[in-house]
């Protein structure tokens, strides 16, 4: 089930690094950028992970707060986080609870071999629980703009 623009996400639950458990209700009130991305320590996903981090304070200030999700595992998202200083969590979804209910997951090509895949993808949730918009199959550069853009609106809007 992929959530549909502008409906209520289903609850659910997840493990993020520094021991947070992630939950829509626990960051009732502000707005969540759910980044999705293939995987850590890999040159696309670190581009992205700093993009995210450069811009935080700008996120924290039209109040939203950002996590990013792959199906790596913990030690691997706490060196990620630690290697890059990044100020916001990561959530491990290593049995691809998240990645399925976001839709995120795709058959890809590589190196000549088919592959299941996370599809680089963000999702705007508002402070209602709502989700409000959602990119995939994005290209890096310039994508975070694009987002917290969207967040400074949804902001505006509020």
């Amino acid at each position: 089930m992929t959530p549909v623009l502008n409906k209520h996400l289903p609850d659910f639950e997840a493990q993020a690094t520094s021991g947070v458990k992630f939950t829509p209700q626990a960051f009732a009130g502000q707005a969540i950028v759910l980044y999705f991305y293939p995987k850590d320590h890999t040159p696309g996903c670190t581009t992205e992970a700093l993009q995210f981090r450069d811009k935080h304070k700008e996120f924290l200030k039209a109040g939203a707060v950002v996590f990013g999700v792959s199906r790596d595992n913990m030690a691997s998202h706490e060196k990620f986080r630690q290697n890059l200083e990044l100020p916001f969590e990561l959530i491990a979804d290593t049995e691809e609870k998240l990645c399925h209910m976001f839709g995120v997951v795709k058959n890809k090509i590589m190196y000549g071999k088919k592959v299941k895949g996370i599809e680089r993808s963000t999702f705007l949730i508002d402070g209602g629980g709502v989700l409000r918009a959602e990119w995939r199959g994005i290209k890096v550069a310039g994508h975070v703009d694009e987002v917290l853009k969207a967040v400074q609106d949804l902001k505006k809007a509020a």
